[in-house]
């Protein structure tokens, strides 16, 4: 059975820095493209980043480019977001996805194959 699941998220104040974490359960973790979802209350869950099964692909919505970064470790069979310069728009559920993809990240959550059950992240002004 897949698992995905998150940690890192918590309360912060706006300007400061989180480190989220997916830890997979997938015995093929390399051959899955990872991303990264998140879902403020009353809204549609939309796409915050992509990696591909390498990490030598990455892609990020606008409203995050530049504040933050994917990477994964396949040894350890997790991604990660560093967040920085956090906003309280930036306030949500984040989720992680998996696809089994050799291609580039998709940022369409309909295609992703494994989802965890989130973490929160609340910024404060």
């Amino acid at each position: 059975q897949v698992q995905l699941v998150e940690s890192g998220g918590g309360s912060v104040q706006a300007g400061d820095s989180l480190r989220l974490s997916c830890a997979a359960s997938l015995s093929t973790f390399s051959w899955y493209a990872m991303g990264w979802f998140r879902q403020a209350p009353g809204k549609e869950r939309e796409f915050v980043a992509g990696i591909s099964w390498s990490g030598g692909m990455t892609n990020y919505a606008a409203s995050v480019k530049g504040r933050f970064t994917i990477s994964r470790d396949n040894a350890k069979t997790t991604v990660y977001l560093q967040m920085n310069s956090l906003k309280p728009e930036d306030t949500a559920v984040y989720y992680c996805a998996a696809e089994k993809t050799f291609g580039s990240p998709p940022a369409l959550k309909t295609e992703y194959d494994y989802w965890g059950q989130g973490t929160q992240v609340t910024v404060s002004a």
